[in-house]
């Protein structure tokens, strides 16, 4: 699988900015992408030590649309990884600027 296939997008919310300053950085990943292919996507990518990779499977729940009539729709499914990195390394695409 290709290091564009696997990490999907960076996920950039508070709790995962707080999380950056501990060295841990969330990614969106493909569904199919193992702990060995998260870890050297980011490794190749952005040039630095990983030492803990965490997946997460979210299931996409059911939603009720329309105004009318209610009609259940299932968003889709998604899986993201939590990435350790060395002590003093950092990944400046998280960077406040």
């Amino acid at each position: 699988m290709n290091i564009y296939e696997v990490l999907r997008s960076p996920r950039i919310t508070e709790k995962n900015t707080m999380l950056a300053e501990q060295n841990k950085y969330t990614f969106n990943v493909a569904r199919e992408a193992t702990k060995l292919e998260i870890k050297a996507a980011v490794e190749k990518m952005f040039s630095v030590r990983v030492v803990h990779v965490n997946t997460i499977n979210n299931h996409g729940e059911i939603k009720n649309v329309g105004r009318r009539v209610r009609i259940p729709v299932k968003l889709q499914d998604s899986k993201k990884a939590i990435v350790t990195l060395e002590p003093g390394q950092k990944i400046s695409f998280f960077e406040a600027q």
